[in-house]
């Protein structure tokens, strides 16, 4: 699909280590802000990455002039698709990609969209929720990462669900 001056696409397998570059250099973001028990160095092993795609996880990059800039996961898990592992290089944010990788993953499907991410990833909360989504109170998210992701207690502490404000305050979230 074109998307601006760039194309999104699948990635390929050949380009998992340029995954995990985009993916370490944009989580830098991340250290000092999430909590110090929750970073790890590098953020996103390759180890990590394979056992995601293993579990479903489907990752599309957004490309231009032969350059990957940004990738973004979509995983399908019982009733609702997940966003997964968002990330644009620093160099090429602010420049729409981002917003084109979520919504070409929109349209992936019909099911409920939900994202999880750090509580105190602010920046990322305000992008969600600029392109429809709101985040969910801490019970409900608990509940939610419990039910659709298999991550660390600890890391549940201290995350948070958003969801497309259409399903949000309609409950339909594995009850």
């Amino acid at each position: 699909m074109g998307s601006r001056k760039g194309q999104i696409r699948p990635v390929r397998a050949d380009e998992h280590q340029t995954v995990l570059a985009i993916i370490n250099e944009s989580a830098e973001r991340y250290h000092g802000v999430i909590a110090d028990d929750c970073w790890h160095d590098p953020y996103f092993p390759a180890e990590y990455l394979e056992s995601e795609i293993a579990a479903g996880v489907q990752f599309f990059g957004y490309e231009a002039k032969g350059e990957l800039l940004g990738v973004m996961g979509v995983q399908d898990i019982a009733d609702v698709t997940l966003i997964r592992h968002a990330y644009v290089l620093p160099r090429a944010q602010r420049a729409g990609i981002g917003e084109s990788l979520l919504g070409f993953l929109r349209t992936m499907t019909d099911k409920p969209l939900l994202i999880g991410t750090w509580t105190d990833a602010v920046w990322a909360i305000a992008f969600y929720e600029k392109h429809g989504f709101v985040g969910l109170d801490a019970q409900e998210s608990a509940r939610l990462l419990n039910r659709y992701w298999d991550i660390p207690a600890r890391q549940i502490e201290t995350s948070l669900v958003l969801a497309e404000k259409r399903h949000a305050t309609t409950g339909v979230f594995g009850k």
